[in-house]
C-alpha cells in the first residue's frame, strides 16, 4: 500500500489523542465523585480543552507547514507524555485544568498536522474522502478504548477513590510509543507549502477563506455538528449515572458503547461516500439522528434500574441510547473531507486550522449549555436541545452543497 507508514502514524496519533480528548466525561464525572465538584463546574473542562485548541489553531494554522508537519506533531506528543506522567500524582481540580489544556494545544498541533498530512498521502478527490472516513472511524475506536480502559481503573464500591488516575501511566506510555513510532517515520511535507509566499502571504491566504461563502456555511456546519456531538460524548457517562442510575464503571462503559458506534458509522461512511453524494449521507444521518432522539429518550423517563444490573441484564434503552451515535458519526468526516478536497493543498492547513477552531468553539459551548441544563432542569431536556442545531445543520448542509469555490478568485 502506498505511503502505508506514515497512515499507520497518522491512525496512531490519532488513536492517542482520541482517549486523551474524550476521557473529559469520565474525568468529569469523577471529579464530581472525588472532589465534589458540581456539574456546572465541572463542564468548563472541556473549556480549558477546547479554547486552547481554538486559540492554537487560529494562530498555527496559517504557517504549521514552514514549522513542519512532522516537528509539530512530534512537540505534541513530548508534551501530553510529560504531562500523563505526572497525573497519577494529582490531588486537585487544577491538575486537570492544566491536562486539558496541554492535550488541547497539543490536538490543535496533531489535527491541523494530521488533516493536511492527508492531502499529502492520497491522490484523488474519493480517496481523500475514503481515508477522512476510516481515520474519524479509528478515532471512534480510540474514545471507545478509552472509555473501555478508565472503567477498568474505577472502583465501584469506593466513589472516592482516586486509584483510577493510575491509567495515566499507560496513556503516557502509549504516547510517548507514538512519538517514537513518528520519529522513525518519513513524511514528503512540499506539496503543503506555498514556496511563493512569506508569513504575511500564508495569513493573507488563510483570511480569503472567508470570502468564499461555501467556506462560511462548511464552518456553521462543523460548528452545529460538534456542539452537538460533544454534549452527548461528554455527558453520556453522567446521564447514564444520574438519570438511569447504573454503576459508575457501566456509566463509562456506555460511553464506549457510543464511541462504538461512532467508530461504526465513520467506517461506514468511508464505504457510502464512494457511492453516493456526501449532502445524501449527511441529510440521512442528521433527518435519522433526530427521530431516534424523539423515540429513544422518553423512555429513559421513571426507569428503574437494580444495582446489581449489568449489560447482560439491562433494559433495551440502556442499549438504544448510545446506539444513535451511529446515526451522528458520518456527517463530521464528509463535510470535512467534501470542504478540503474543494481547495488547493497549500491550503489545507489553513483550512484545517479553521476547522479546530469552530469545532472547539463549538464542543465547548454545547458541554457548557448540556451541563447547565442537565443541572438545573433535566438531563433528557438538555439532550432534547439538540434538536435545534441539527434543524440549523441540515440547513446550512443543504446551502454548502449549492455553492461552489474558485480556487482562483
Amino acid at each position: 500500500m502506498k505511503n502505508f507508514n506514515i497512515k499507520a502514524v497518522l491512525f496512531l496519533n490519532y488513536f492517542v489523542f482520541a482517549i486523551l480528548l474524550n476521557s473529559v466525561g469520565t474525568v468529569i464525572l469523577q471529579m464530581q465523585q472525588n472532589f465534589g465538584i458540581s456539574k456546572s463546574s465541572a463542564s468548563v473542562l472541556e473549556g480549558f480543552k477546547d479554547l486552547p485548541i481554538a486559540i492554537c489553531s487560529f494562530i498555527l494554522a496559517s504557517f504549521l507547514p514552514k514549522i513542519g508537519i512532522k516537528r509539530s506533531m512530534l512537540i505534541a506528543l513530548l508534551l501530553v507524555s510529560c504531562m500523563c506522567f505526572v497525573m497519577p500524582f494529582a490531588n486537585a481540580f487544577w491538575f486537570f485544568k492544566l491536562l486539558f489544556t496541554i492535550v488541547g494545544v497539543s490536538f490543535a498541533l496533531i489535527k491541523i498536522s494530521v488533516f493536511t498530512s492527508i492531502g499529502l498521502v492520497t491522490d484523488s478527490d474519493k480517496e481523500h474522502s475514503s481515508f477522512m472516513g476510516y481515520l474519524e472511524g479509528f478515532f471512534m475506536i480510540g474514545v471507545l478504548m478509552g472509555n473501555v480502559l478508565f472503567s477498568l481503573f474505577i472502583d465501584d464500591h469506593n466513589p472516592r477513590s482516586t486509584h483510577w488516575l493510575n491509567v495515566y501511566w499507560v496513556l503516557g506510555g502509549l504516547s510517548a510509543l507514538s512519538f517514537l513510532f513518528l520519529f522513525f517515520t518519513r513524511l514528503n511535507e512540499n506539496e503543503a507549502k506555498s514556496e511563493k509566499t512569506d508569513l504575511l502571504g500564508d495569513l493573507k491566504n488563510s483570511v480569503s477563506l472567508f470570502s468564499y461563502k461555501k467556506v462560511l456555511f462548511f464552518l456553521l456546519c462543523a460548528f452545529l455538528f460538534v456542539l452537538v456531538e460533544q454534549s452527548f460524548q461528554t455527558w453520556t457517562p453522567t446521564f447514564y449515572k444520574e438519570i438511569l442510575k447504573v454503576p459508575t464503571s457501566m456509566s463509562i462503559q456506555a460511553g464506549a458503547v457510543l464511541a462504538g458506534a461512532f467508530a461504526l458509522g465513520r467506517f461506514l461512511s468511508g464505504f457510502f461516500s464512494k457511492k453516493f453524494s456526501w449532502i445524501y449521507v449527511v441529510s440521512f444521518c442528521v433527518v435519522g439522528f433526530a427521530i431516534s432522539i424523539l423515540l429513544v429518550l422518553p423512555l429513559t423517563h421513571n426507569i428503574s434500574i437494580d444495582a446489581g444490573t449489568t449489560w447482560l441484564n439491562a433494559p433495551l434503552v440502556v442499549y438504544l441510547f448510545p446506539l444513535m451515535g451511529g446515526l451522528l458519526a458520518p456527517i463530521y468526516p464528509s463535510i470535512n473531507s467534501v470542504i478540503l478536497a474543494s481547495i488547493p493543498k497549500y491550503l489545507h492547513s489553513a483550512m484545517s486550522g479553521l476547522i479546530v477552531v469552530f469545532s472547539a468553539i463549538g464542543g465547548t459551548i454545547g458541554s457548557i449549555i448540556t451541563g447547565f441544563v442537565f443541572q438545573e432542569f433535566s438531563g433528557q431536556q438538555a439532550f432534547y436541545l439538540s434538536l435545534i442545531p441539527l434543524s440549523l445543520l441540515i440547513v446550512s448542509a443543504v446551502i454548502m452543497n449549492k455553492l461552489k469555490i474558485n480556487p482562483k478568485k
